[in-house]
């Protein structure tokens, strides 16, 4: 029996007391996460009046540990307790997101992103063995889908609140909440069983060794490649448009801080509907094309937006933004839990979150100066057009003959 026709549902996922455990602990994090890059971005941009390299700068503070120090994290991920491994890193960000309270220039703002994501980088790959190590093959999906909706559900309200909390309080209210999101998150992992021996193949080799050992698995394994060159690329063209949507709602659409927030929320609606969508689908369709179909509908949610700038049509590609975007992280995720042997996962795991920062962190560099020498609107054009390029080539190879073996093991992984 394939592994589709025995998916395990959203509720049947849930019903694994551990599983619901580490989602409730997702969902108050990222709130408190939300809440406070919101603040910070909405300061910045807003209230300080910063440059699109400015706001740039504090996305790339935080995507620079992820691409460089990833790689080491999952080699230490693969040998260290995983459990232990998450609740320190949970209460070390608890303690640094509250310097914040205390920041008062960029260069301070700067700092602390860099010093959480330095942390953050052995916590993701962590949280991804553990769910691998809790949950039955059968139901990674909908685990996947699950994680991702809490991820989204967050940036649906969070906007608002912050929004709110930084009128009536100031910005120092959402730190203090972020904070508070931490410690809660590490005391509910604290009661979560993780039964995972550590890899003796880690233990065995060096350093240097066991961090090329997960970057060969992705480059050499015929589904995964694909799937993160694909999503290589196309994270470079969409980060180049995210990174400074709040730059175009203030100089294309004339609007403020409130409208940001909207089109963020926006867009974590769309992503819920498309993790709806994604355990049906996948039935049907392999996560080779999934991935493919959705950097096509980001390409043309992207255009729309260049070509119209209008609240409306910006509304409405955000929505399709997020829709499509679930197709590939989903789809992604689910795919290198399934084909990684567990000893690697770790490894794995971390260098695919190092390749994909690498391209984000490149795109911010991109997108700041390009925005202020071309116009945001044609920074906006070359993303979709990267978009639905990378999109048609992976059509075209896909249906080569020779591709088919690797994409329905990938399918029925």
């Amino acid at each position: 029996m394939s592994t589709a026709a025995t998916a395990l549902s959203f509720r049947e996922v849930l019903a694994i007391g551990p599983v619901r455990r580490l989602w409730i602990a997702q969902i108050v994090s990222i709130f408190g996460d939300f809440l406070a890059i919101f603040a910070v971005i909405g300061v910045v941009t807003f209230n300080l009046h910063g440059t699109p390299n400015q706001v740039s700068m504090i996305l790339v503070s935080f995507l620079l540990p992820l691409a460089f120090i990833s790689p080491l994290a999952g080699v230490f991920v693969d040998r260290w307790n995983l459990k232990i491994t998450m609740i320190t890193s949970d209460l070390i960000r608890g303690v640094l997101v509250l310097v914040l309270v205390w920041a008062r220039d960029l260069n301070t703002i700067y700092a602390v992103f860099f010093a959480m994501s330095c942390v953050s980088a052995f916590f993701m790959p962590a949280q991804s063995v553990a769910l691998r190590t809790i949950v039955p093959a059968a139901g990674l999906m909908a685990a996947n889908a699950l994680m991702s909706q809490a991820m989204q559900g967050m940036q649906i309200i969070s906007p608002a609140i912050a929004g709110l909390l930084v009128q009536w309080f100031g910005p120092n209210s959402c730190f203090i909440f972020d904070g508070f999101s931490f410690f809660f998150s590490a005391t509910l992992v604290f009661t979560v069983a993780i039964h995972r021996e550590p890899s003796a193949s880690a233990k065995a080799s060096g350093i240097l060794s066991s961090m090329g050992q997960g970057m060969k698995f992705i480059l050499t394994h015929p589904a995964i490649s694909y799937v993160v060159i694909s999503m290589t690329a196309g994270m470079f063209a969409i980060r180049c448009f995210g990174a400074l949507l709040s730059i175009y709602v203030r100089d294309i659409l004339a609007s403020q801080a409130s409208l940001f927030g909207t089109l963020n929320s926006l867009i974590g609606i769309g992503m819920i509907a498309g993790s709806q969508t994604m355990p049906r689908l996948a039935k049907k369709v392999t996560k080779n094309h999934l991935v493919t179909y959705g950097l096509a509908g980001m390409g043309v949610a992207v255009l729309f937006t260049a070509a119209f700038s209008t609240v409306v049509t910006t509304a409405l590609s955000m929505l399709g933004l997020g829709f499509f975007a679930a197709f590939i992280m989903i789809s992604a995720q689910t795919l290198v839990q399934q084909e990684t042997p567990r000893e690697m996962l770790g490894r794995v795991s971390s260098s695919l979150m190092s390749l994909l920062t690498f391209s984000q962190v490149v795109a911010m560099f991109v997108a700041g100066p390009v925005a202020q020498s071309a116009g945001i609107r044609n920074l906006y054009y070359g993303s979709a057009v990267l978009l639905l390029l990378i999109a048609t080539i992976g059509l075209r190879q896909l249906r080569k003959p020779a591709q088919t073996p690797a994409i329905d093991t990938a399918a029925g992984a």
